[in-house]
């Protein structure tokens, strides 16, 4: 069972470890004003470790993909700082997150966005070729178990391979991060399985910083630490004394 840590983690920060690439203090966000104001954070702390597998758990609206986005460069908050390494998140110029979402992360989100007339290899090789230090596009496609479908189109592929490829495509940068949304929320279990072992391995043989959303209480045994979010604050985290590896899931 995991166990929940000490009051000071329970904002999610960590006292010790590896080197903190990710840190927030204060994020609030809101959208719209007034009595109609949706208060999607509410005063997050947190710090995230390099090669930390971190899952984000909780219902809808909690604030899960609102901290997600923020520290993916997609959303700011309205108050409060971000930070990965040397890049302040918060105040940052378009361009300024658009160069770190290009050199530093990657994402996986519930739709795999394929293009459909690009077979495997030419979806993932569209990555690798704006990457700074890519891998081999046929070693990021062996890393999700999928050398056999590298010619074959996404009509040609199922639901979790389509997914797999999104894996592939995400990690054929060498992304420091890797920020994944409800990554097998479309898939049954036997398929998430094979999705979540190709996120695992990003994470365990690249070492990529991991986050990743899901509703899937069970999912959680992956993590380093689990982070309870409701209402947009993080109400308790857990940290998993063992990690389960995907394949030993069940749900």
């Amino acid at each position: 069972m995991p166990r929940t840590s000490n009051a000071a983690d329970n904002r999610g920060m960590v006292a010790s470890g590896p080197q903190v690439v990710f840190r927030a203090r204060g994020l609030t966000k809101t959208y719209g004003s007034g009595p109609n104001a949706v208060h999607a954070l509410r005063d997050v702390d947190l710090d995230i470790s390099e090669g930390e597998f971190i899952v984000l758990l909780g219902p809808s609206g909690s604030g899960k993909s609102t901290l997600l986005n923020i520290l993916g460069g997609l959303d700011a908050p309205t108050s409060g700082k971000a930070r990965f390494r040397e890049h302040e998140l918060t105040g940052a110029t378009e361009a300024e997150l658009t160069a770190y979402r290009r050199e530093h992360v990657s994402f996986v989100f519930q739709f795999y966005n394929l293009i459909p007339s690009l077979n495997v290899a030419e979806n993932v090789r569209l990555v690798a070729e704006i990457a700074a230090d890519p891998m081999p596009v046929e070693e990021a496609v062996a890393l999700v178990g999928l050398s056999p479908r590298l010619h074959h189109f996404p009509s040609e592929l199922s639901g979790g391979e389509q997914q797999r490829v999104a894996v592939a495509r995400a990690i054929v940068k060498r992304p420091d991060v890797l920020l994944c949304d409800e990554p097998t929320g479309a898939l049954d279990s036997e398929t998430g399985r094979l999705v979540l072992s190709a996120i695992e391995k990003a994470n365990r043989e690249l070492g990529t910083t991991t986050v990743v959303i899901t509703h899937n209480s069970v999912i959680a045994g992956m993590a380093h630490r689990v982070l309870s979010l409701r209402d947009g604050r993080i109400v308790d985290v857990s940290i998993n004394p063992e990690r389960k590896r995907a394949c030993d899931l069940s749900w």
